[in-house]
């Protein structure tokens, strides 16, 4: 009885500290606001406060946790999303798709004295294959009867941050993490978390220029015996970025990458998950270029005092990206280009985007970009392992268009559509695929 009581006022204690912390973070978002809108505080002055509050809110929570002395902050958080999408190829051969999603993410992480950070994540998702889950994509469909779903480890880390200050930081991560480079989806799947090492850098030479530096290794598999196990697949990268901001309305990002995949003769299909497609290979599956690419990017930003059913200044973002593989003779170049109009994240801001792709067959290891992209293939490529269908990669190009608008701070409702067809297209049949998908997104 006594133990009841004592478990029954335990869990009521935290709750009172969970419910106070959340009622006063509230409260000092909804003061700091009307602060900046009074032009008492900047929007910087006021992020800088609101993450002073976030802080003490964490270490007020750590302390009702009972969690060790040397855990200086504690946080929780996710994210859930619901979605409906539709792929409709023109092509007879392949029926129209209609499905409803969802995709949970919920983590912790753990500021720990000494600089060091310590955090992991959970994720939804569809199991793969015999590899666990999809590595780029957390979704889970509606099906089976109703039947119990799959929790994955999405990401699991640790951070160290040895410097910090107003113009250098560095930290170095090691682990499952969320992905350091900087590039849209031609390159890397949004949800796309590496393993490996990461070091990341930045360098304010003033208020207005600052340069940052992200490098990493990545391993793609491994092998524990046999003549494989001394080439194992990795991938090593690096980027460096240039951000200015010329004026309180102008800002501009110049950017110069490099990556290599080594061991690419054990990335067959069968050997590591076989999710998208479109790089060439021999019948036996082997890759028949090497991933050696170097890539620019750019952005320019104006903002705009005011602008129709939009609150406060409106940024228009043009950007773009280019990338050339010198491993590979033909097929070897990919781009995109694109616009963005306002910016969501705010109760009551939104965006439109549109951006045009092109990603040669064998620019880039097909396994990383967007696997919502995609083409219809009437007929594999050699080597593939896929038979025909609907799929996302390399050697596609189309159109992206997408509206996001904030209903609250913590909810977004999102459309999107794609508009693909395959470069090279063995059968020469119509590979066109429309791809719509409706989303509506909760952070927490």
């Amino acid at each position: 009885m006594k133990n009841n009581k004592l478990k029954c006022t335990t869990v009521g204690a935290l709750a009172w500290v969970a419910f106070c912390a959340n009622v006063a973070a509230q409260s000092s978002d909804a003061l700091l606001d009307k602060l900046v809108q009074k032009g008492i505080l900047t929007q910087q002055e006021a992020d800088d406060l609101r993450k002073e509050t976030d802080k003490d809110s964490s270490k007020a929570t750590a302390k009702a946790l009972s969690l060790p002395s040397w855990v200086t902050s504690f946080k929780l958080g996710g994210d859930f999303r619901g979605r409906y999408e539709e792929h409709h190829a023109n092509n007879p051969a392949i029926s129209d798709r209609d499905r409803f999603r969802y995709r949970l993410r919920y983590g912790v992480t753990a500021a720990l004295l000494d600089d060091f950070e310590v955090g992991f994540r959970l994720a939804s998702g569809n199991p793969n294959s015999t590899f666990g889950g999809n590595p780029v994509s957390a979704n889970t469909d509606f099906s089976d009867g109703a039947s119990r779903k799959f929790i994955w480890v999405d990401t699991a880390y640790a951070k160290w941050t040895p410097i910090h200050n107003d113009e250098l930081k560095v930290n170095a991560t090691i682990g499952k993490t969320d992905n350091p480079f900087n590039y849209s989806p031609m390159m890397f799947d949004p949800d796309y978390q590496p393993e490996g090492a990461a070091v990341q850098g930045s360098y304010a030479f003033n208020e207005q220029h600052a340069l940052k530096l992200n490098g990493a290794a990545f391993v793609l598999d491994e092998f524990s015996a046999g003549p494989n196990s001394s080439h194992d697949p990795f991938m090593l990268g690096a980027q460096l970025r240039w951000e200015s901001k010329w004026t309180p309305k102008l800002e501009s990002m110049l950017g110069i990458g490099a990556f290599d995949i080594a061991g690419k003769s054990n990335l067959v299909p069968g050997a590591a998950p076989n999710v998208n497609d479109g790089n060439t290979r021999d019948a036996a599956g082997n890759l028949l270029n090497n991933y050696n690419p170097v890539v620019g990017e750019a952005y320019l930003v104006y903002k705009l005092d005011s602008f129709p059913l939009y609150k406060g200044q409106f940024p228009i973002k043009l950007s773009g990206e280019f990338m050339k593989n010198k491993g590979a003779a033909t097929g070897n170049e990919a781009w995109n280009g694109g616009l963005t109009l306002g910016k969501a994240g705010k109760k009551g801001l939104w965006d439109i985007s549109y951006q045009y792709r092109r990603i040669g067959p064998d620019a880039w290891y097909e396994e990383f970009p967007d696997d919502d992209f995609t083409g219809f293939y009437s007929a594999a490529l050699p080597g593939s392992g896929f038979g025909a269908g609907i799929r996302g990669g390399t050697n596609i190009k189309g159109h992206v268009a997408k509206l996001n608008y904030s209903l609250f701070d913590s909810t977004t409702f999102t459309v999107t559509y794609y508009l693909g067809e395959l470069i090279n297209n063995p059968s020469g049949a119509n590979s066109t695929v429309h791809h719509f998908m409706v989303d509506l997104m909760w952070k927490f």
